[in-house]
């Protein structure tokens, strides 16, 4: 049955998505406006595709913040909470790394709908380029998200933070809300995806101006308080 529910997936969504990823450069000749409308058309259709043909839910836990703007430190273990960060946010800019923004037609749109990107390397000039972006999400009333610890991981791993992150932190002087989850339960890297529910905790938010060590070790805490030991 899960063979079946995964197949199932991969033939409706990624199907079509395909007419999301080429009509997107369209969409974006028309603003930003109407490409993130188009994107949360996209991301609807994800959610609803997630919960009637594999049967995942979602679970929030804890204060979202919504009231302004905020950092967003999310733990990430799969695209899943790419989408559904996406959707309980509303329309953040999303860090995203170099290499994904390079993709042709997609990259572009990406770029056209907010995203900010990050070099692996946090070179001056990188953490400058992504001040620039972040400044201008939020000068359009919106939430930044980042995954701090740089990629996708599986349950249990805690890599330490990078660079990039406590560069953000320190420049755009925001709290910091951490949000922890275990999507890779149900949607690992690797294998078949399954029936269950994905828990996203949003912890307390973590005031500006803390000393960098004393901010990456609360935020990585707190991102990994649904690890299992």
């Amino acid at each position: 049955m899960i063979g079946l529910r995964n197949l199932a997936f991969a033939i409706v969504f990624y199907g079509g998505s395909v007419p999301f990823v080429l009509m997107s450069p369209v969409a974006a000749l028309f603003g930003q406006g109407a490409l993130l409308g188009f994107a949360r058309g996209w991301i609807g259709f994800h959610r609803w595709a997630a919960r009637a043909l594999l049967g995942i839910e979602t679970r929030v836990e804890g204060d979202p913040h919504l009231a302004t703007p905020a950092l967003y430190a999310a733990k990430h273990q799969s695209m899943y909470e790419t989408l559904e960060l996406s959707r309980i946010l509303n329309r953040p800019a999303i860090v995203m790394k170099q290499e994904l923004a390079d993709i042709p037609v997609w990259g572009w749109a990406a770029r056209r709908y907010g995203v900010i990107v990050v070099d692996r390397e946090a070179s001056a000039g990188a953490l400058r380029r992504m001040l620039r972006e972040a400044k201008v999400a939020l000068d359009a009333g919106r939430s930044i998200v980042i995954f701090p610890e740089g990629t996708r991981v599986a349950p249990g791993e805690q890599p330490p933070l990078k660079a990039g992150f406590a560069g953000l932190y320190q420049m755009l002087k925001l709290p910091v809300v951490p949000v922890a989850l275990d999507s890779g339960v149900v949607w690992p890297r690797h294998g078949p995806k399954r029936p269950g529910v994905v828990t996203i905790r949003f912890g307390e938010a973590i005031p500006p101006g803390l000393p960098r060590k004393e901010a990456e070790a609360l935020v990585h805490a707190a991102i990994n308080a649904l690890e299992r030991a």
